[in-house]
C-alpha cells in the first residue's frame, strides 16, 4: 500500500505504532461515517442547553469522519496515536481540505482538561463547531467527489470510495 500524498507522515505513524494497518472488513470506513453524521445531530440538539457537550459532540464527530478516511485507507489509529495520529495523518495528506479537524481537536482538549476550571464552550462557539464539521465532511466530498465519472452527494462517503487504496 502506498500514499501519494503524505506518505513519510504515514509511514512514520506506522513506525511508531500510532497507525495500524487493516483490512476486509475492518477497512470500510461507512459506519465511522454514519456514528460520525449521529454524533453531529446529536450536537445540534444539545446546542442550547450544554454548549460544551454540543462541542465535543461536534469534535467527536470531525474525528470520526476524519479516521472513516483513514480506515477507507487501510489504516486506524491505535491506542498509543489517538486522535493526534489522526490529525497529524489527515493533515499530511490532505492540508487544507480538512484543517480545522487540528483546532477542534485543540479546543476540545481546552474544554476537556481546562486550566481554568470555570471555562465552558458557549452556545455560539459550539454552533460554530457544528458548522466547521459540516463543511469539514462538505469539503472533503466535493474535492473528492468524482470517481470513474460518478459523482454522489450523500456526505464523506464519497470520500470513502475515493480513499481505497489496495
Amino acid at each position: 500500500m502506498w500514499w501519494s500524498k503524505g506518505a513519510e507522515t504515514i509511514l512514520r505513524l506506522l513506525e511508531e505504532h500510532r497507525l495500524e494497518r487493516i483490512q476486509g472488513a475492518q477497512a470500510d470506513g461507512h459506519s465511522w461515517l454514519a456514528r460520525a453524521e449521529r454524533k453531529l445531530e446529536d450536537a445540534r440538539t444539545m446546542v442550547p442547553d450544554s454548549p460544551d457537550s454540543s462541542f465535543t459532540l461536534a469534535y467527536d464527530a470531525a474525528r470520526l469522519a476524519c479516521t472513516a478516511v483513514l480506515v477507507q485507507q487501510g489504516l486506524r489509529p491505535t491506542n498509543s496515536g489517538g486522535h493526534y495520529a489522526v490529525d497529524e495523518a489527515i493533515r499530511a495528506q490532505f492540508g487544507y481540505v480538512l484543517r480545522s479537524y487540528g483546532a477542534l481537536r485543540r479546543r476540545r482538549n481546552e474544554l476537556q482538561y481546562p486550566l481554568d476550571p470555570v471555562a465552558e464552550a458557549t452556545a455560539d462557539e459550539a454552533a460554530d463547531a457544528i458548522t466547521k464539521v459540516e463543511s469539514l465532511i462538505k469539503s472533503a466530498t466535493q474535492h473528492h467527489a468524482v470517481e470513474s465519472g460518478n459523482v454522489k452527494c450523500h456526505n464523506a462517503s464519497v470520500v470513502m470510495r475515493r480513499f481505497r487504496i489496495g
